[in-house]
C-alpha cells in the first residue's frame, strides 16, 4: 500500500485562499497608497519622468527588503548564480519596468476605484495566456465561464460607475490596461521559471534591477523624488517605506503560490484586487462617489462567483 505524501501548505485550498487574499489585499492598498505618495512627494500627474522615478525607488527598496530579509533570515546571502540572471532580466522587464511604468503614468490620470477594477482584467488574460501561449494547463468551460463572471464584476462597476462611467482614455485607463498584459506575461514566466529556480529570489533581484533601470530612466529625463514636506519628511518616507512592503511581500508570496499550483487557481484570485481597491480607495481617497454600494456589492458577488467556479472541488485535477 503506497503512502501518500502530504500536500504542502501552499498547494491546499486554505493555502492558496490565504495567501492570494494577503497578497490581494496589499495589491488593493497600493491604488490609493500611490496616490497619496504623489501628494506627499509632489509628483504631479503630468511629470512622467518623476512617476518614473518615484516608482523605481519603490521597486528598488522592495527588492532590497527581499534580498536582505531572506538573507537574514536563512543566514546566507541571497546571491543569484550565472544562471538566474536571464529568468531575473525577462521577469523584471515585464513584471516591474513595463508593467509600472504604464500603471503608473496610467494611475495618475484615471481614478483609484477606475485602475483597480481595470487592473483585474490581468486575471482573465493571466488564464488566457496559461492555456494558449505558455500551454501550462487546458482552457476548460468551467475557466472561461468562472473568468467571465468574475471579469462581468470589474465591468459592472466600470460601466455603472457615477463618475466616469464609459469614459476611456488612452493616457489614462488604456495605459493601465495595457500593464495588465505584461502583468499577465510575468505571473506566466514566473511559474514557468519557478520550476528551475527560487521564486523568491527571482522576486527581489527581479525589483531590485526593474527599479534601478527605472530610476535611471526617470532621472535621464529630468524626474526628482524629495518629500513635499522638508521640515516634516517622516510620513512621506514612511508611506514610500510600505509601498515597497508591498511589493516585497505580496509578490513574493503570489510567486511562491503560483509556482505550487495551477495557474489558473490562484490567478482568478486576482479579481479581489478591485474588491480591497475599491474599499480602501473608498476609504482613503474619499472616492464614494464613483461607484454605489449596491452596484460594489453585486460586483464582488459576482467576483466571489467566479473564484469559486474556478476552484470548485477537483478543478485543479490533472490540470497543473
Amino acid at each position: 500500500m503506497s503512502h501518500q505524501q502530504p500536500k504542502p501548505f501552499l498547494s491546499t485550498m486554505t493555502g492558496v485562499v490565504l495567501a492570494c487574499l494577503a497578497a490581494c489585499f496589499l495589491w488593493g492598498s497600493a491604488f490609493p497608497c500611490v496616490k497619496i505618495g504623489y501628494e506627499l512627494f509632489a509628483v504631479d500627474a503630468a511629470d512622467i519622468p518623476s512617476i518614473i522615478t518615484f516608482a523605481g525607488v519603490r521597486f528598488l527598496l522592495a527588492g532590497i527588503m527581499v534580498i536582505v530579509g531572506v538573507s537574514l533570515a536563512t543566514r546566507r546571502p541571497l546571491v543569484p548564480s550565472r544562471r538566474d540572471l536571464p529568468a531575473i532580466g525577462a521577469l523584471s522587464l515585464f513584471q516591474t519596468i513595463v508593467q509600472y511604468v504604464l500603471f503608473y503614468v496610467g494611475l495618475a490620470h484615471c481614478a483609484g476605484v477606475t485602475s483597480s477594477i481595470l487592473e483585474a482584467s490581468n486575471s482573465f488574460i493571466c488564464v488566457l495566456l496559461a492555456a494558449l501561449a505558455f500551454r501550462f494547463e487546458r482552457l476548460t468551460v468551467r475557466k472561461v465561464v468562472g473568468c467571465l463572471v468574475g471579469f462581468a464584476g470589474v465591468i459592472l462597476v466600470n460601466v455603472a460607475g457615477e463618475s466616469g462611467g464609459l469614459s476611456f482614455t488612452l493616457e489614462g485607463e488604456g495605459l493601465v490596461l495595457a500593464s495588465t498584459v505584461a502583468a499577465a506575461t510575468s505571473s506566466n514566466l514566473a511559474k514557468r521559471f519557478s520550476t528551475s529556480h527560487d521564486p523568491v529570489l527571482l522576486s527581489g533581484w527581479q525589483f531590485a534591477f526593474g527599479g534601478a533601470v527605472m530610476i535611471a530612466i526617470g532621472l535621464a529625463l529630468g524626474g526628482h523624488v524629495a518629500p513635499a514636506d522638508a521640515a516634516n519628511p517622516l510620513p512621506a518616507f514612511a508611506l514610500l517605506a510600505y509601498l515597497a512592503f508591498i511589493s516585497a511581500a505580496a509578490y513574493s508570496l503570489w510567486s511562491v503560490t503560483l509556482a505550487a499550483n495551477p495557474v489558473s487557481r490562484v490567478a482568478v484570485f486576482g479579481f479581489m484586487n478591485p474588491v480591497f481597491g475599491v474599499l480602501l480607495s473608498a476609504v482613503l481617497l474619499g472616492e464614494t462617489n464613483v461607484v454605489s454600494p449596491l452596484i460594489a456589492v453585486a460586483a464582488l458577488v459576482l467576483v466571489s462567483v467566479g473564484i469559486v467556479i474556478v476552484n470548485r472541488p477537483g478543478a485543479g485535477r490533472a490540470e497543473g
